[in-house]
């Protein structure tokens, strides 16, 4: 078979195979690392893949079969030297197996709060019993923390009454008591161990899981975690995942299973870091998307994905860390904040709750851009939020030289207007293997600025080497391939345009659609809010001369970071904030945008760059009017 498409994940990246060949050899032409220490000949056992859908790919050989065991193949675990590639396949290349890591955002703007954790640990200092006063061990317990704290009618875990009189003995008669909510003991331990009381936020993003280790006692971050999130080996996009889970009870299991196993590995990374035991970690809050809250929990995912969209469970959702096998203390509590709507969830939450836009007096625009972005316009008196289903172009995907931002990945572009020259930044200072997200915006932006693309986002006829053709196509020179790592041009072709005008229009569309329902415009937008990982790192002229948000002056806007992540952190640490993250979640109105009677047309406004009407750009019209 010849002239197939191989996409690695979780770089986002698609090569191009004209003859058969092993996915190692494939992805050292691509310039991705896989880890081969044996030099790509079956020993190591280090090129460790994963693919879900084998019918393209050669037959499990003996080698592989001294190096997996047969459930790891049955979970679709490869060796990619051992591996030929006959057809179209998608490839996970395990945190483990990668030669290079993409840069995670884990910071996020976040707001102070009074600290008040679910989980406290109280020391006492305990009398002897006496033949005169023969007190049981729990009540002499319980009598102390009634006198000392006020606490009345708590509930024991059964676990610990089974060794309660030898742990206070063994602490000669000092003990520290772990509380959950003030009513229920869940740990016991002899001796004074107060200082040792962790908790741990996890955001469950559609690409990434990140997490904090937190002293709950000080409110210090003492450790982080974050990788690729591995259910990607399943679908780069929610829809996928969640068509992936109807199929069976079984590969709805699988998927819970492979988000509790990666929330178990940062938790491990985060722990080594910080000298930790995970078994002092008493509670876990987690965000993340409808679709990915619910997969996490094992909740069914069908409907979100049939009209009228709503999800199985609004939340919040407390349960115990063993059921779901979250390895921290077995009597750990986990509590996953509230989702909004069916498309959003509780990482929505978050960065309404981070940025503290409910609590303003002036107008706000919040845009998280993502896969699945959320827009929210509004301040203390209303907000209205929306889902805006960008697509996965500003992860790489359907970018023909698209990819994650690791190493070698293309950040920054400038064009020059007159000589159509390039200046780029890539990735740790490496040679070009393609353009992340944040390139490719910059890309179009320029492109468009010189006037090398029209507003429709097609090629005008400028007089440039750069502008080659490939099969017949046009296509832009980014790097010359005597500049790159592949020995490739590196280029943007008039399909990744179109694909970065789609993206860009589904998050403009919410954004015009949310300020029409809120009755203002973009001079009365007093601060811009752009959250997510991937927001952390775009240009914001770019975003704006390309359309991807309104026109808003610069100094207004903030660059949050991860707030879904921060927002847990604020749930971590207060209980304050979990009653506020509640309301949020019934205050805060939805509109869905595909049952507005304008969507479509305004949705192909924005498809042109910047928007149709380019009044509603006076920057952009001002930069025009006067270099062109």
């Amino acid at each position: 078979m010849k002239g197939f498409v191989v996409r690695f994940e979780p770089d986002g990246k698609k090569l191009k195979a004209d003859s058969e060949s092993t996915v190692l050899d494939l992805a050292k032409e691509g310039g991705i690392g896989i880890r081969s220490e044996c030099g790509g000949k079956g020993k190591c056992g280090k090129c460790r893949i994963v693919v879900e859908d084998q019918q393209n790919l050669s037959e499990v050989n003996e080698t592989e079969r001294e190096h997996l065991t047969p459930q790891e193949i049955g979970r679709g675990y490869r060796l990619a030297c051992m591996t030929t590639v006959l057809g179209d396949s998608l490839v996970f290349i395990p945190s483990e197996s990668r030669l290079s890591v993409r840069r995670i955002q884990i910071r996020g703007m976040e707001q102070p709060v009074k600290l008040d954790p679910n989980v406290r640990k109280i020391c006492l200092v305990l009398e002897k019993p006496t033949l005169q006063n023969p007190v049981a061990d729990d009540l002499n317990i319980l009598t102390n923390l009634e006198k000392l704290y006020g606490l009345r009618g708590l509930e024991w875990e059964y676990e610990l009454v089974k060794n309660l009189p030898d742990t206070i003995r063994d602490g000669n008669w000092k003990v520290t008591v772990t509380l959950l909510n003030d009513h229920k003991v869940i740990d016991l331990e002899p001796g004074d161990t107060t200082s040792r009381n962790f908790g741990f936020a996890v955001d469950i993003g559609t690409s990434k899981i990140v997490g904090y280790l937190t002293n709950l006692s000080s409110g210090e971050v003492v450790g982080f975690g974050s990788l690729e999130n591995p259910q990607i080996a399943f679908g780069e996009d929610i829809l996928s995942r969640i068509s992936y889970a109807e199929e069976s009870l079984e590969k709805r299991r699988r998927l819970q299973i492979l988000a509790v196993e990666g929330i178990n590995r940062i938790i491990q990374m985060a722990c080594g870091e910080a000298g930790v035991n995970p078994s002092e970690i008493y509670e876990l809050t987690v965000v993340g998307n409808t679709a990915m809250f619910s997969l996490f929990l094992g909740i069914q995912t069908k409907y979100l994905h049939l009209a009228p969209y709503v999800p199985g469970v609004k939340g919040p959702v407390v349960v115990k860390a063993q059921e779901l096998g979250i390895n921290i203390n077995p009597r750990a509590s986990i509590y996953a904040l509230p989702n909004i709507a069916g498309y959003v969830g509780a990482d929505a939450v978050g960065d309404v709750l981070a940025t503290n836009i409910y609590e303003m007096d002036e107008m706000c625009l919040l845009v998280d851009v993502g896969t699945n972005g959320e827009v929210f316009v509004g301040n203390k008196e209303d907000i209205v939020s929306c889902s805006c289903a960008a697509g996965p172009a500003f992860e790489g995907v359907h970018i023909q030289h698209g990819m994650k931002a690791v190493s070698g990945a293309i950040e920054r572009i400038e064009i020059s207007p007159k000589t159509f020259e390039v200046k780029y930044l890539t990735v740790d200072g490496a040679k070009p293997v393609g353009i992340c997200g944040s390139g490719i915006i910059d890309a179009v932006a320029e492109m468009f600025k010189c006037g090398i693309i029209s507003e429709r986002g097609k090629f005008n006829d400028v007089d440039t080497p750069r502008m080659i053709r490939v099969e017949g196509k046009p296509e832009f020179v980014i790097a010359w391939k005597e500049e790159t790592a592949l020995g490739k041009n590196i280029t943007v072709s008039l399909k990744d345009i179109e694909e970065v005008q789609l993206a860009k229009a589904a998050i403009h569309t919410g954004c015009v659609i949310l300020m029409e329902k809120k009755a203002v415009t973009e001079d009365d937008i007093d601060r811009v809010f752009i959250a997510g990982a991937f927001g952390n790192y775009i240009n914001p002229e770019s975003a704006k001369f390309l359309g991807l948000i309104p026109d808003i002056p610069t100094e207004k806007i903030t660059f949050a970071g991860n707030t879904a992540l921060a927002g847990a952190k604020m749930a971590l640490l207060s209980r304050e904030v979990r009653k506020t993250a509640q309301r949020l979640s019934r205050w805060i109105r939805y509109v869905e945008l595909m049952a507005e009677p304008n969507f479509q047309r305004e949705f192909v406004k924005s498809t042109l760059i910047p928007y149709r009407h380019l009044e509603r750009y006076p920057s952009v019209k001002k930069y025009l009017e006067k270099h062109r």
